[in-house]
């Protein structure tokens, strides 16, 4: 009885335990998580400048691999995975589980997944036993590990695409944006949906689909569709790349606008980095100088200040003004002009850029009319262009405003800061027919599922100045590349304009610099399209050519010749006004 009851025991005590242990027995159920992707970006034409990918992870035990095949594992391995040799047979050395590999992407894993299957085929793997008597089983495994997001064009549309940095999320590596479009649509582009897969296993541990499996699909972030052109911006690239290197330039900015809708048709730098291989010289590059650099302007500013004049009905174009033979004495500031006129018209005093003439005409407004005129043209606030960390210039107070002086600087553009993407906005205005509009470099967003979202105004473009205010002020900015300081600039059939600017950089410890920055904004329209065009060369050393006449209006006049042999523009005959 007393062995009876000793067995019973020891058959519910074994029973007990086989229930309650965690046993090595193979699930019948499994499920597999397939991890959605970051967004692309898009060209115009809709070359993908930026799209991820999965990376995987592969792992093997290498107690598992027979010790008479291991030569025959490591050779196909390698074979597959594009890892040499040498690296494997060091990683092998280790014993139990080993990490082969964090980046095998996803074409490599889908052909070692098939070489996993194929390796269980020619019993490479084989069972053992671990220290508590369970039999292992493991073969090669891949499992995703992150997402690599791919910069197709290396350094084209930096830094206007932006960066990326990486991030740990339950064990799976993601990209973050830190830059430019990557930041600034981070929410859209990043993924909606994880997939999850789950059912029944078969032997080679493969899930079987079928009426009881689970299935749930990835999907996808959205895709961002670029109003800028890939040849377009590549052309524009090497044209600043060139000016930079010739001019001795610290940094060669460009921007063309769509005058009517906004549309940024090319933002560009000679100051770029491959986004995958960012390096200690590439930190100066990493922000985007159009919207992040603000500078004193110079005389771009004056048409700015004129056409204010002309809404407060404070001048006629044909009014003249006494300009001093190139000296003028305002309180105790010298005011000086390189065309040593003694008279000018009002006009000319943009065409030729007379600072004593604009100096003088400027004390016509008032300080609120000043402050608030420049506030209306876009100074002093976000241009509304879809980039991060957006700069929105410095202009003095309203109360500063009522000196002479401080109405004088800046109405020939100094005293004041602003970016390149403020000017080219404020000039647009004219060239809108006095509306001010945001400027998009985004087109439309697409979700996974191809409905589109237009990227639109955050309200009505805005009426600046009178239709006719602006039409004058193209007539008289058309008059500066005909015969004032803009000639080089001119373009047999079409309207082209633009004021040239060109402005002492300040120093650290006070006063002015022997350093410079030269401007030219302007436009160029056929009978169809109007854009406009804003160039600035940063410090440009060679010399003599820090004038905007010898740097700045010679790399515009590239530029339209560009725009004009990719179609952008067609010159007509009739346009023609030598």
């Amino acid at each position: 009885m007393l062995l009876f009851i000793a067995g019973v025991l020891s058959f519910l005590g074994s029973t007990l335990h086989t229930a309650l242990t965690d046993r090595q027995i193979p699930k019948l159920v499994i499920s597999e998580t397939n991890r959605a992707l970051r967004g692309p970006i898009v060209s115009a034409e809709g070359f993908r400048l930026v799209f991820s990918q999965k990376l995987y992870k592969a792992m093997v035990n290498t107690r598992n691999i027979d010790p008479d095949k291991r030569e025959l594992f490591t050779r196909l391995f390698s074979i597959y995975s594009g890892i040499s040799e040498k690296d494997i047979k060091k990683r092998l050395r280790a014993k139990g589980n080993v990490v082969l590999s964090y980046s095998i992407d996803a074409n490599r894993a889908k052909y070692l997944k098939e070489l996993a299957r194929k390796l269980r085929l020619l019993k490479v793997f084989i069972p053992y036993k671990d220290r508590n008597g369970r039999i292992i089983k493991y073969g090669l495994s891949l499992t995703e590990s992150g997402e690599s997001r791919i910069f197709s064009y290396k350094d084209i549309l930096t830094p206007v695409l932006g960066f990326i940095r990486k991030r740990e999320e339950e064990g799976f590596t993601r990209p973050v944006g830190v830059k430019g479009l990557e930041k600034y649509y981070q929410k859209e582009l990043l993924p909606i949906q994880n997939g999850i897969v789950r059912g029944e296993r078969d032997i080679g541990n493969t899930i079987i689909l079928d009426g009881e499996s689970f299935v749930k699909p990835a999907i996808d972030g959205m895709s961002l569709k670029l109003n800028i052109s890939i040849g377009l911006q590549k052309a524009v690239e090497a044209v600043l790349d060139r000016a930079k290197s010739e001019l001795k330039a610290k940094e060669a900015i460009a921007c063309i606008m769509e005058a009517q809708s906004g549309r940024i048709l090319s933002l560009a730098t000679s100051n770029r980095y491959d986004p995958s291989n960012i390096r200690r010289r590439d930190y100066d590059s990493l922000n985007v100088s159009a919207v992040e650099y603000t500078y004193e302007p110079g005389s771009v500013i004056k048409p700015i200040t004129f056409a204010l004049l002309l809404k407060e009905k404070k001048v006629n174009p044909f009014d003249i003004v006494r300009t001093y033979g190139g000296r003028y004495r305002l309180g105790r500031k010298i005011i000086t002009d390189e065309h040593k006129e003694e008279w000018m018209s009002a006009e000319n005093v943009i065409v030729y850029s007379s600072n004593i003439g604009i100096a003088q005409l400027a004390q016509r407004l008032d300080a609120v009319e000043f402050t608030e005129g420049f506030r209306d043209f876009g100074f002093l606030q976000k241009s509304g262009i879809d980039l991060p960390y957006e700069h929105i210039g410095v202009m003095p107070r309203v109360t500063q405003m009522r000196s002479e002086i401080y109405k004088a600087t800046v109405a020939y553009g100094y005293g004041m800061r602003a970016t390149l993407i403020q000017l080219v906005r404020a000039y647009n205005v004219f060239n809108n027919r006095g509306k001010l509009i945001e400027p998009k470099i985004v087109s439309e967003i697409i979700d996974p599922m191809g409905k589109i979202y237009p990227v639109e105004q955050n309200g009505e473009p805005r009426q600046v100045i009178p239709p006719a205010t602006a039409a004058k002020m193209m007539n008289i900015l058309e008059k500066v590349v005909k015969k004032g300081t803009g000639t080089k600039a001119y373009t047999p059939g079409l309207r082209v304009g633009g004021k040239t600017g060109t402005a002492h950089i300040a120093g650290k410890k006070g006063g002015y610099a022997k350093l410079y920055n030269s401007s030219f904004i302007g436009f160029a329209n056929d009978k169809k399209r109007r854009l406009t065009i804003g160039v600035l060369i940063r410090e440009p050393k060679k010399r003599y050519h820090y004038f905007a006449s010898m740097s700045a209006v010679p790399v515009f006049k590239q530029i339209v010749d560009l725009l004009v042999e990719q179609g952008e523009l067609k010159p007509d005959p009739a346009l023609s006004n030598p």
